[in-house]
């Protein structure tokens, strides 16, 4: 994962064991005040919600204890590898396309970065500047040419 993907994370669960878990109390204990917990359905769907909130703290903590964090501005390479910057374009439709190859957790299309898992990050890794890369889509193969390749 990068370092931002990375700070991404921990803020996200600074978030979650923070605020979201004091949010989830008050709710448990406004439910309580309501008298019998056996038929009281927003006391559960509270208990639930703190649930699910505990599976994510711990779904976050072990990803970070795991992840090996990667800094793309240290990276110098000729190729495209994970944490590069790539602007294409698509030979079909002749616009240009920027995406970042991160984590998968990272991820996030409309904001450029796609998952070194994807379709496109496997055709791209491995490549270099001025190469075509040739993409197995569901719709069939796509064709981009790979313009720049940046580690920032």
């Amino acid at each position: 994962m990068t370092r931002q993907g990375a700070e991404t994370l921990k803020e996200t669960l600074n978030y979650l064991k923070g605020e979201k878990r004091h949010k989830i109390v008050a709710t448990i204990e406004e439910a309580r005040a309501h008298g019998d917990l056996s038929e009281n359905a927003e006391y559960h769907a509270a208990k639930e919600e703190q649930g699910m909130n505990e599976a994510r703290v711990k779904d976050i903590e072990d990803k970070l204890a795991r992840a090996h964090i990667i800094d793309p501005a240290t990276i110098t390479a000729e190729k495209i590898v994970f944490g590069a910057t790539v602007e294409l374009i698509d030979l079909e439709e002749g616009t240009e396309i920027t995406y970042q190859i991160v984590g998968v957790d990272e991820a996030d299309i409309e904001a450029g970065k796609i998952s070194i898992t994807s379709p496109i990050a496997r055709a791209l890794i491995g490549k270099e500047e001025g190469d075509i890369a040739v993409v197995l889509a569901p719709g069939g193969e796509r064709e981009y040419e790979i313009q720049s390749v940046e580690y920032v």
